[in-house]
């Protein structure tokens, strides 16, 4: 057998185990945005790419070299990473601290839920912009396959509990789940919340209750 089958086999065994425990790797979502082609142009210049650094976990996501600043009415934060490819609208998202830092207050809303939300201005090494809407506290959610939904029983749209065991044990509600077949099986959650119950990238939850089906689902 060679490495790429064993890796397969692997893989396999792994994603098995989850389904059958009904448990989720977790990973914690630091602040970062989404840009606009558009968007991408007048920050970065005429015709501008992004530039991938490194792939994310989700299929065909990546963490773009280029960095921009977010600019509030009391503060500033640097270095915010622009994720690729770019989509159809730009959407900021950070932490409720990270909104404290900037003075504007982020609604907690699934990710494509951008109408009404807070203005940000936006720093580039070409230019500076301000959005009107589009900046938002991202509500925590699990990405999964279609396979994986199957064998979890639940739906797109619904929402669940998660327990995380440890030193700062804690049930998440409100979990949306978000299925397609673009998705690799994986929680987010935000730095504040992962700070707050201690968890680190990787570590398992476990799906333990259905809260309702077929909520409104993200992007």
């Amino acid at each position: 057998m060679d490495k790429e089958s064993i890796r397969e086999l692997v893989e396999k065994i792994v994603k098995n185990t989850l389904q059958t425990a009904k448990q989720v790797p977790i990973a914690a979502s630091n602040r970062h945005i989404h840009l606009s082609p558009e968007h991408v142009e007048r920050l970065f210049g005429k015709g501008y790419q992004l530039t991938k650094l490194k792939s994310l976990s989700q299929p065909n996501q990546f963490a773009a070299k280029e960095t921009v600043s977010l600019i509030g009415p009391k503060g500033k934060i640097q270095n915010v990473r622009v994720l690729g490819p770019a989509r159809g609208s730009t959407q900021v998202e950070v932490s409720l601290f990270d909104g404290f830092t900037l003075g504007v207050k982020p609604p907690i809303r699934n990710s494509g839920d951008i109408k009404g939300s807070e203005s940000i201005t936006i720093q580039g090494p070409r230019r500076q912009i301000t959005i009107k809407e589009g900046l938002i506290c991202a509500a925590r959610h699990i990405h999964m396959h279609t396979v994986d939904a199957e064998a979890f029983d639940v739906s797109d749209g619904d929402l669940v509990q998660v327990k995380v065991a440890g030193a700062r044990g804690v049930i998440f509600s409100n979990v949306l789940i978000r299925v397609s077949p673009k998705y690799k099986l994986e929680m987010h959650i935000d730095l504040d919340e992962a700070n707050a119950a201690n968890i680190k990238n990787g570590q398992l939850g476990e799906i333990v209750a259905i809260e309702s089906r077929n909520k409104v689902s993200g992007e």
